[in-house]
């Protein structure tokens, strides 16, 4: 067990201090002697204070959390309040002595990845594929871990959304919690634009086409997550606009109009047209053959999806931004193997 090291601020018999202080250790399986006082920084303001407690309370149970929100044992400005308070900037918490979990040793690589834009709100980086955007689901971790792994004195990271583990380009992650709840009421109104590129094998025909159909969400018996195209799924809309066309294949943009788990490839698939290299949804038969070159065209050994343009406002300034991520090399050597396109 240990202190509240995770805590923003750091703990003091006397009072508070800033949050830019580190916390003060304690004895393993032991309960913190006294009350904790935590100054809240520009980066924790705007919270539930019940989401901050358990977010910085790792290990002690919900339960607990709403009890001692009930009890008044925590407080702020020396008041108390209800679980449904949210903190401002300069608020000091009182946090009464409680149990924590112990955290683990990490054993995340620190990594950093192409840089597409930075600035004290907002970090954009061109993803590869193959790596996952967060732990879970039989992988250890992610770039989220990795990039806060490599940035220790961060105060705040987090995913804006997320992107496929094979699906490569442009990915948000907030530097600040204003940012982070700006982007996802952006993401929520509709104000930000996303487009990918993805490579759909067959004879598309139109230049531009509306794909809507209703989406819903299981898990296979495995734990897998799936989704299938269903009456009763959610509402799902994607626009298709063709640019280049080769034999059996079509390099598409899509714009979505709507963010569903795995929307761009289950509306490929479903309308005849799967992404080259979809292990989920696409041609396995084909899929296997286009791992290796056969004489006229090179090898694909990923899905051909990529994020590669997004527009949304600046979380602090507002100015519209619109950000690229060129093509991978792999995807772009493949598209060159193809030929001449035909259109």
């Amino acid at each position: 067990m240990k202190d509240l090291e995770r805590f923003s601020g750091k703990p003091t018999q006397n009072g508070p201090v800033r949050a830019s202080g580190k916390p003060t250790a304690t004895s393993p399986n032991t309960v913190l002697p006294q009350a904790q006082f935590v100054t809240i920084g520009e980066e924790e303001a705007g919270q539930r204070i019940d989401n901050y407690l358990l977010r910085v309370c790792k290990g002690v149970p919900k339960s607990h959390i709403y009890r001692i929100l009930r009890s008044g044992e925590v407080r702020v400005n020396k008041g108390r309040i209800d679980q449904l308070y949210r903190l401002v900037a300069g608020d000091v918490v009182r946090i009464p002595p409680v149990r924590v979990a112990e955290k683990a040793e990490s054993n995340v690589p620190a990594a950093e990845f192409p840089i597409v834009f930075e600035d004290a709100h907002m970090l954009v980086v061109d993803k590869p594929a193959g790596v996952a955007v967060h732990g879970g689901s039989g992988v250890s971790f992610g770039v989220i871990e990795q990039l806060r792994a490599s940035r220790p004195d961060a105060k705040f990271l987090e995913l804006v959304h997320r992107l496929d583990r094979e699906t490569s380009g442009l990915l948000l992650l907030a530097k600040k919690r204003s940012a982070l709840t700006s982007l996802h009421e952006q993401m929520r109104d509709g104000v930000t634009d996303k487009r990918y590129l993805a490579l759909a094998v067959g004879d598309w025909k139109n230049q531009r086409q509306h794909v809507k159909l209703p989406l819903h969400k299981y898990t296979t018996a495995d734990g897998e997550r799936r989704v299938a195209v269903q009456a009763d799924g959610m509402p799902s809309h994607t626009v298709f606009t063709l640019l280049r066309k080769y034999d059996n294949f079509a390099l598409l943009e899509a714009e979505l109009k709507t963010g569903r788990t795995h929307q761009i490839r289950v509306h490929l698939a479903s309308s005849g047209f799967p992404i080259a290299g979809d292990d989920k949804y696409g041609d396995f038969a084909l899929n296997k053959a286009l791992q290796k070159s056969d004489g006229t065209r090179g090898a694909l050994k990923r899905m051909f999806l990529h994020a590669h343009q997004i527009t949304f406002k600046h979380p602090e300034t507002g100015k519209i931004m619109t950000l690229n991520a060129p093509l991978a090399p792999e995807c772009e050597k493949f598209l060159v193997s193809l030929g001449q396109p035909r259109s």
